[in-house]
């Protein structure tokens, strides 16, 4: 019977502190370079008492999720605490150090939202140059380009030209043909043929009046 009112009066007092404990909103995601420092916080309300907390940590180690871990606390990662705000502090990140990280507050026993720290390796050069080196390669790309540019104009005038020389070469020798294989000596023969036909058919009509006047007086 004891054992029972215990259990009951325990449940009863965690049920009143998480009552007076409220959570803010902790910043759901930190994205920080390798190496470089970091801090989290958890904070929350519990009308300015301290809570005792712990830092745990969810994180995935292959293809398992696990967690929570309590958080090691060393030389590079040191722990804070304000009137309300719980402060997780890294000195140099590393890789491994990626994962949800939460408060658990051990007085309300009660868990803050988190937040998931991520760390990234920037991208390093894979080719490290000169600003003199630099300036050649721009220059080099710029002759480049004017070379794309011009070619292709130069080439589209050269045939244009060619072309334009072809048809006239085509005109002058289709002209060429027209006359080819003629014989002048036939053509004035010809010309001279058709010029007697045509007398011969229409004669002068003055000539022709002065023959019919001279036959109209022949007549007695």
């Amino acid at each position: 019977m004891g054992t029972v009112t215990n259990v009951l009066l325990c449940s009863f007092v965690v049920v009143i502190a998480q009552a007076e404990v409220t959570l803010k909103a902790d910043r759901p995601f930190l994205w920080v370079q390798h190496k470089h420092t970091a801090a989290l916080e958890c904070c929350y309300t519990n009308k300015g008492n301290l809570e005792s907390f712990t830092w745990v940590r969810h994180f995935q180690e292959g293809k398992k999720n696990k967690g929570p871990v309590n958080v090691t606390l060393t030389d590079f990662v040191t722990q804070d605490q304000s009137t309300s705000c719980g402060v997780l502090n890294f000195l140099t990140v590393q890789m491994n150090d990626s994962g949800l990280y939460q408060c658990w507050l051990r007085d309300s026993k009660r868990f803050t939202h988190g937040t998931y720290l991520h760390v990234y390796k920037a991208l390093e050069k894979t080719i490290n140059l000169n600003e003199r080196t630099k300036n050649k390669i721009l220059m080099a790309e710029g002759v480049l380009l004017l070379l794309c540019v011009i070619l292709p104009a130069a080439t589209l005038l050269f045939q244009s030209k060619r072309l334009t020389e072809l048809e006239n070469k085509k005109v002058k020798m289709e002209e060429e043909n027209i006359y080819q294989g003629l014989n002048l000596d036939d053509c004035c023969a010809t010309y001279d043929q058709i010029e007697r036909s045509a007398h011969g058919q229409y004669q002068d009509v003055c000539n022709v009046m002065e023959e019919e006047e001279e036959i109209q007086l022949e007549k007695p």
